[in-house]
């Protein structure tokens, strides 16, 4: 799973940047599960912090898969992020355009 071509849709393309971008594709590549199901669930949150803005993601699947962690942005969004993997290609789409 997820070792396919990857696209992304107009919705992430301009509203996540970049670098949020590739820490998702990241966090996948990087799981440690027996079977990567077909549906990655990423919940994104904006954390004001002393220091400056942070994203805080929140990494989900089924079943019971959860990582969280925090990266330093200049540009935080909120929203929640779907990448599906049908087979012969890779998706990121926001949820709202699924």
């Amino acid at each position: 799973m997820f070792e396919n071509k990857r696209y992304l849709t107009k919705g992430i393309d301009s509203t996540v940047p970049i670098l949020t971008q590739i820490k998702i594709w990241q966090a996948i590549d990087e799981m440690e599960v027996s079977k990567k199901d077909h549906l990655q669930v990423f919940h994104l949150r904006k954390i004001n912090t002393k220091l400056g803005i942070r994203q805080k993601i929140i990494h989900r699947q089924e079943p019971k898969y959860q990582r969280t962690f925090l990266i330093d942005v200049d540009k935080a969004v909120e929203t929640k992020i779907f990448v599906i993997d049908d087979g012969a290609n890779s998706t990121m789409l926001l949820a709202d355009e699924y």
